[in-house]
């Protein structure tokens, strides 16, 4: 089934990208990871995760290891599907255009 192209403003920002795209390659990843990826600060990672939380785009749980806490990410379905139709209409966009 393909996702009908749609440019989402949500996603398009640079690091909201870079962490959807992360997230659809896994079932989920913790957010040091994803920090780590993207090579930017804590605050960042989660000023970005905010909006697409927020959104619904992104699910995160929370569990303790060893008495550290850890957060987990997961791309909702409802993310992968605007992941999916920005990715399309990006597509569409650079054929028209090139």
């Amino acid at each position: 089934m393909s996702t009908a192209p749609r440019f989402d403003e949500i996603i398009h920002a640079r690091n909201r990208l870079q962490i959807c795209g992360l997230l659809a390659e896994v079932d989920s990843v913790d957010f040091a990871t994803v920090q780590q990826a993207l090579g930017v600060s804590d605050y960042v990672v989660s000023k970005h995760l905010k909006v697409l939380v927020d959104a619904d785009y992104v699910h995160t749980t929370k569990e303790n290891q060893r008495g550290r806490a850890r957060t987990w990410l997961t791309l909702t379905d409802t993310g992968r599907a605007a992941l999916q139709g920005h990715l399309a209409e990006l597509r569409r966009i650079t054929g028209l255009a090139g």
